[in-house]
């Protein structure tokens, strides 16, 4: 029997530690096959002129990730800068499970994208005219607003705050998203909080272990980091 060198055992060992990342419920073990499958896929036509052929696996896709939403479970998805967590934002039991998994306090809130203005109305109070002049002149972009939420809006969304953070998406996968799903969704960095956000789809599964219902295969947009945040009625940079 050869003797496994040091180097061999620590490859071994990495090997393995990747593995074991694939063991997830065995209820998600086909549909994570599925999806390597398809991702390497679209890895392999991403180049090619069969855009049929992509458009098709991208709509599967996506209604695999609406009905998983409709479900009541969490999905990781391509946004401007990074991938992002999602789930029902009125699914109170989703958002709390979202929440442990990225380890963030709920009293930070969250920010809610949308495919559509429509699709954030129900959330929001009116704008004034000049909300939204100030507002509409950047949509959609990679701009998360703080506007102000109806009194009925969760405090899981809202946190501490009597505003909301929301985006009209300028990522034309997030937006079909969205569209698929009916409405809007709740947006957070694919990471644990304190650490660096996953910008791929490798990265969120290394990342997360098989702890997601799915993830939608796709690339970022072009930004280096995540939407500027600014406080609509102040128009104050919150994050930049």
């Amino acid at each position: 029997m050869v003797a496994l060198s040091s180097n061999s055992k620590n490859r071994k060992s990495k090997l393995n530690s990747d593995e074991k990342c694939y063991n997830v419920n065995q209820e998600l073990k086909a549909p994570l096959k599925k999806l390597i499958f398809n991702d390497l896929i679209l890895n392999s036509f991403i180049k090619n002129p069969f855009a049929s052929i992509i458009k098709s696996l991208n709509i599967w896709h996506l209604k695999q990730a609406a009905r998983i939403l409709t479900a009541g479970g969490i999905i990781a998805y391509p946004t401007e800068a990074v991938y992002g967590l999602g789930c029902d934002p009125l699914n109170e039991k989703a958002v709390a499970r979202l929440l442990a998994l990225k380890q963030r306090p709920w009293q930070k809130g969250l920010i809610l994208i949308a495919a559509d203005y429509a699709q954030l109305t129900p959330f929001l109070e009116p704008l004034t005219p000049l909300l939204e002049k100030r507002v509409f002149a950047v949509w959609p972009r990679a701009m998360t607003w703080l506007l102000p939420a109806k009194s009925d809006v969760p405090h899981w969304l809202r946190g501490q705050s009597s505003k909301l953070a929301v985006r009209v998406t300028a990522h034309p996968q997030a937006a079909m998203l969205c569209s698929y799903w009916g409405g809007a969704l709740v947006s957070t960095s694919a990471n644990i909080s304190g650490q660096a956000a996953a910008r791929t789809a490798f990265k969120v599964r290394r990342a997360f272990c098989g702890t997601l219902d799915y993830i939608l295969p796709g690339y970022v947009g072009e930004q280096q980091r995540p939407s500027e945040i600014r406080d609509a009625l102040s128009n104050t940079v919150l994050r930049f």
